[in-house]
């Protein structure tokens, strides 16, 4: 049996394509496509004749949509940000949490150094620490609830209801270092929202 030839089809260019599309595929005066010349015009094979070339320009272009992403991420862009992030309200939180400072905050460095110093051998010492530290924890709980009843209150006065989980949301941000919050912080220290 003999191989059959398939036809050569001319790939066509990114560029090439919106330039034809943005002439309306013929120039005035000349008759219309035909269907067939117009499907003949976006045929494409479905496997790229250099696969690797294909292969690397499909690995640039997904880098550099998420390397767009994530500075939209990060810049806050609703666009960009994750389901759990979305919303007016999610904002609002964002905006309040960022503009105060929560006793959580810094609940990792105090946490890092009483496990630094139960490493001090001696025992009274070790008591206090986790005496202080069990103070902290209800100190940082307290701050939690204040602010949590604090941020429902104004978002029942400005939006009337109130979506699920937004306590949790604000909370789990007031315990982030401010540096490492994502998306990034958008107010300075004081302005808080309206």
């Amino acid at each position: 049996m003999a191989k059959r030839e398939t036809p050569v089809v001319e790939i066509e260019t990114a560029e090439q394509t919106d330039a034809r599309l943005r002439t309306g595929g013929a120039p005035k005066g000349a008759p219309t496509p035909t269907r067939r010349e117009q499907e003949a015009a976006r045929k494409r094979p479905l496997v790229p004749s250099d696969r690797k070339e294909a292969a690397r320009q499909a690995k640039t272009q997904t880098a550099v949509s998420r390397e767009r992403a994530r500075v939209g991420m990060a810049a806050g862009e609703e666009k960009y940000l994750l389901a759990r992030d979305k919303g007016v309200q999610k904002r609002f939180i964002r905006d309040y949490v960022d503009a105060r400072f929560s006793i959580g905050e810094v609940i990792i460095p105090v946490m890092f150094g009483v496990i630094l110093l139960t490493l001090v051998p001696n025992q009274q010492i070790q008591t206090y620490l986790m005496l202080v530290l069990y103070a902290f924890v209800l100190v940082v709980v307290l701050d939690l609830f204040l602010m949590g009843n604090r941020i429902n209150k104004r978002l029942r006065e400005k939006y009337g209801t109130l979506d699920r989980g937004l306590r949790w949301y604000g909370a789990m941000r007031a315990l982030q270092l401010r540096p490492m919050r994502l998306p990034k912080p958008q107010v300075k220290r004081g302005q808080f929202p309206k």
